[in-house]
């Protein structure tokens, strides 16, 4: 998949009703061994992108996990940054991303301003996206390094509000993410009702650690599906989560 050519396909899968499976790698989590055999099943699986990132990332690996996937599979590598600080030109595209959920003024635009130049220099494809946190029933990194708190579980209007306006604002993209280790994941009457009112794609994530949840997020309305934490634990989910993701039936062109 050629540069620049990233966000056109995720809007063309949406169209068709095509839905997508990503696999989240934490740098700080993953070394060439673990990173060889996440590719080989993502292959094996028809992954159809990976997000890179973590809400810390304190080692250097980022650069060279980037570029291992790169050398090993054409996979597209989406940066999924905690911090401004989490940039790779290796990349194919970053979520540029805005806590609309939140009222942190520093994750709205502050960490932005900072790094635009640097990001435009990058010649990554920049993907603005509405990042929205939904409470998942346990503290996650996110909202702790961004002083944030989560949007409630059961507020599906409150959710739909967040999201039409993040479109408004130009948002390519929204993301709603119960974070890493939800107890509770998103449900499918707060997705259902976000897609319905939202043209952009819609990204869900948190707390998917099976593949009927998955199915089912998709039936809902979820364009792209995100699991990192639950395949951590087990690398097979990869093979398990997307033959589910990819099961629902597209849309019928008439």
């Amino acid at each position: 998949m050629k540069l620049k050519d990233i966000y056109s396909s995720l809007c063309e899968r949406k169209e068709k009703g095509k839905k997508s499976f990503a696999v989240l790698i934490d740098p700080d989590k993953v070394d060439h061994e673990k990173l060889e055999r996440l590719i080989r099943l993502s292959l094996a699986a028809k992954v159809d992108y990976f997000l890179v990132g973590g809400s810390l990332v304190i080692s250097n690996y980022l650069d060279e996990c980037v570029q291992y996937i790169k050398r090993n599979c054409t996979i597209p590598v989406l940066l999924f940054p905690g911090s401004s600080s989490q940039v790779s030109k290796y990349a194919d595209a970053l979520l540029y991303l805005s806590l609309i959920s939140g009222r942190n003024p520093e994750l709205l635009i502050g960490q932005h301003v900072v790094s635009a130049p640097a990001i435009k220099k990058s010649g990554l494809e920049i993907m603005s996206t509405g990042y929205m946190v939904i409470d998942g029933g346990a503290p996650t990194t996110v909202s702790y390094i961004s002083n944030a708190t989560p949007l409630p579980a059961d507020k599906n209007e409150i959710a739909m509000c967040t999201a039409m306006a993040g479109e408004m604002l130009g948002m390519k993209l929204i993301y709603m993410d119960a974070g890493s280790g939800a107890k509770i994941p998103i449900t499918e009457s707060m997705i259902e009702l976000v897609s319905k009112n939202i043209e952009v794609p819609l990204i869900i994530g948190g707390g998917i650690t099976e593949p009927e949840k998955a199915y089912l997020n998709c039936k809902a309305g979820a364009d792209v599906i995100v699991v990192g934490n639950a395949i951590e634990k087990d690398e097979s989910l990869i093979i398990e989560i997307a033959s589910a993701v990819h099961s629902v039936p597209e849309k019928i062109v008439s």
